[in-house]
């Protein structure tokens, strides 16, 4: 056995073992589908966000490659950073592309609950490598994939044909589908979205699933929608977490500090932590009580900030904030309401799409409501 193959199978191990790869079709693909393939280079954090260009063989490229970690793959969408990084060291710069944690690639894959004969599209080609997934799955035949950068799209085609697969490949904007307009069993998005787009709706069979995550700045995670007729479709909220970078149409302008000046403190007993944390349980519901609210780090601090410049400062048992609207108090009345509701957990969340009308219901669809895009 090759280096190579004995990481995969670690990988594959780690999987398992981590309780979110079990399906035996799956468990054959990653088994099958070398990653190290798919990323003969990437980038790795060095200090503050300054990025290093790692390319096949250096020093650790096959085990980061055949890793469970995420690996960035491009920074501010232009496929030159990399070469700079190469040749004069450690750059600055935004991650835009990566291949994600192969432990939420399972996750997803698994959620899409894919068939034999099913017809699959994805939103997002990245490197490649959920496409191989796929195409080792159900056929190359069966699966469609489309990426709105070029440089990307071209490179994973070249990879997958290297690697013995042959989806549909397109350059496209991924919120409007795949251009041939082929109807789908499934759709799955590899990045996030703000709101659902109604194309993949429209191009999946009713009865169809579409599995995506979320783009909020509080209480992201992944969906998984049942399609209806035409741009309808309902579903739920998954326990899992999962965070994409989002896709290029539904990015959001970067919050920015306001001026706070003076402003008085105050104690509070909600911990910061439980308001922005992932892991938190009550982070899902903070968002739904605080559209448009994002955590942003500033002199060394954590704030909330919100575009009509509201904001909020907190440090052990004090809270500061300003603006036209006290986001803490909004967020303290919401802790209390979700207690009431019984803490409910993302898993008791559902979303109905009418269109443009997308809306997230508690429970029930004719439960407490909330617009997704806030």
């Amino acid at each position: 056995m090759t280096k190579a193959a004995r990481l995969r199978a670690r990988l594959v191990h780690e999987l398992i073992d981590g309780d979110v790869l079990h399906d035996p079709h799956w468990i054959d693909a990653f088994r099958a589908v070398p990653r190290h393939l798919f990323l003969p280079r990437f980038f790795l954090a060095v200090t503050g966000d300054r990025w290093t260009a790692v390319e096949q063989g250096d020093e650790g490229w096959l085990e980061q490659a055949c890793s469970t970690a995420v690996l960035v793959t491009q920074l501010d969408d232009d496929p030159g950073r990399w070469e700079l990084a190469r040749r004069e060291g450690p750059v600055p710069g935004t991650p835009t592309s990566s291949s994600s944690m192969p432990s939420i690639m399972a996750t997803m894959l698994e959620q899409l609950r894919v068939a034999d004969g099913h017809r699959v599209l994805e939103i997002g080609t990245g490197t490649g490598y959920n496409a191989a997934l796929l195409c080792h799955r159900l056929g190359s035949g069966l699966v469609s994939t489309v990426d709105i950068d070029p440089v990307l799209a071209e490179s994973a085609k070249r990879r997958l044909s290297a690697s013995g697969y042959a989806p549909s490949c397109a350059v496209g904007d991924g919120a409007e589908g795949f251009p041939a307009g082929v109807l789908y069993d499934r759709v799955l998005c590899t990045c996030s979205v703000s709101v659902v787009p109604t194309a993949w709706l429209e191009q999946t069979l009713p009865g169809g699933l579409i599995v995506t995550t979320l783009n909020r700045p509080l209480g992201a995670g992944l969906i998984r929608i049942v399609a209806g007729e035409g741009a309808s479709g309902q579903g739920r909220v998954l326990p899992h977490d999962g965070r994409f970078m989002p896709l290029r149409a539904h990015r959001a302008t970067p919050p920015v500090a306001p001026e706070a000046g003076e402003a008085e403190w105050r104690s509070t007993s909600l911990p910061l932590n439980v308001v922005v944390e992932p892991r938190s349980t009550f982070e899902f519901f903070a968002g739904l009580a605080l559209p448009g609210v994002a955590p942003l780090r500033h002199e060394g601090a954590l704030m909330l900030t919100h575009p009509d410049g509201s904001w909020t400062r907190h440090q052990t048992g004090e809270v500061a904030q300003g603006g036209p609207r006290r986001l803490w108090d909004v967020a303290e009345r919401a802790y209390l309401e979700w207690t009431s509701l019984g803490k409910p957990g993302r898993e008791r969340f559902g979303l109905t799409i009418g269109g443009p009308d997308q809306v997230f219901w508690l429970d029930s669809p004719d439960g407490r409501q909330w617009p997704l895009g806030g």
